[in-house]
């Protein structure tokens, strides 16, 4: 059984100009122990789907079914909600200078979140906020632990929402591009806590983020979203080297490579949610695109028969049917 199980998510938010479409039907399962990472363009609905799971979308419309460990969090009340967030599921934010508090030190803040779930005295959360903050790698911890938010680096800060999201041993994290603002060796070295800490405990993780490479190092399946629907859904390995969607493939055309080849960019814009396109969303950015795609909603078909792997895209569900196709149309266009 899923450790989480999200089931046609529907998400919509009332504005001035219109109501925002941010997540239409989105499905998809973290089991335990993985990590699923959650990757497309900003603005396609991946943060909103999981911070909804959270109740963290306060005013939106919201419809579906997120089922954790049992329970359908969408049907919780604001006091479930909290009981599950911290020692159910624990999050980490893309910027941790604004989830910490900066009038408080940063170890008063762990030992805080811990009181509010468990009865332990001042001198228990105490030890746990020093053991967490050594096991994610902050030199020092015991001295540390009193420093404010201020007082430590990017990366130093990042380490500590990481600690805090597990000093109550969650069975979730969901980590919101939680290396953005990072250099590339300060993101490693985040990416080996978060793998260190996951191999020790057994957490499975969400990873929303839109950079590839952290999907390459970290992820056992990858869903991918655009314009608040579910693409595609495959494992890692297939994901990246037999990807079906086009817009998936174009995510993939546009790494860079180690040969210095000339990027390959999606052509266009992302959709505006309020009045998002008829059809596949994609297709008027598609290279691919044919009558259906600007009518009719693809479903989400296995490819090649394997349910592990599926892909919303009228294209042919054969792959080597669909790569015939992919060539001849390449050869046209460069003909």
């Amino acid at each position: 059984m899923a450790l989480l199980e999200v089931e046609d998510l529907r998400v919509s938010f009332p504005t001035d100009d219109g109501v925002v479409q941010a997540v239409r039907g989105v499905s998809f399962q973290v089991d335990r122990g993985e990590t699923l990472g959650l990757v497309g363009e900003s603005g396609s609905g991946k943060s909103v789907a999981t911070q909804t799971i959270t109740g963290l979308t306060r005013g939106a419309d919201v419809h579906g079914r997120a089922v954790f460990d049992g329970r359908d969090l969408l049907q919780a009340t604001a006091s479930e909600l909290r009981e599950v967030r911290g020692p159910g599921i624990g999050m980490i934010f893309q910027d941790p200078l604004t989830s910490l508090h900066p009038a408080y030190r940063v170890g008063w803040q762990i030992e805080e979140m811990i009181r509010a779930h468990q009865a332990v005295s001042r001198a228990q959360s105490r030890r746990r906020a020093v053991e967490m903050l050594g096991l994610v790698g902050i030199p020092h911890a015991a001295e540390r632990v009193d420093d404010y938010p201020h007082q430590f680096s990017g990366g130093m800060r990042q380490r500590v929402m990481i600690a805090m999201a597990m000093a109550l041993d969650p069975s979730l994290l969901i980590a919101d591009e939680p290396t953005t603002a990072l250099d590339v060796t300060v993101q490693a070295q985040v990416l080996q806590v978060m793998q260190r800490l996951q191999s020790d405990f057994g957490t499975a993780i969400i990873m929303i983020t839109h950079d590839l490479g952290v999907v390459a190092e970290m992820a056992d399946r990858v869903a991918v979203m655009y314009a608040g629907r579910l693409m595609e859904r495959a494992p890692r390995r297939d994901a990246f080297y037999r990807p079906h969607h086009p817009y998936t493939e174009g995510l993939f055309d546009s790494l860079p490579t180690r040969g210095g080849q000339r990027l390959t960019p999606i052509v266009g814009t992302p959709p505006s949610l309020i009045h998002p396109p008829s059809g596949c969303p994609f297709h008027p950015r598609c290279r691919y695109a044919f009558d259906a795609c600007a009518t009719d909603v693809p479903a989400l078909e296995p490819v090649d028969g394997n349910p592990a792997h599926v892909s919303a895209c009228w294209l042919s569900h054969d792959s080597s049917l669909r790569e015939r196709l992919r060539r001849a149309m390449k050869a046209a266009s460069s003909s």
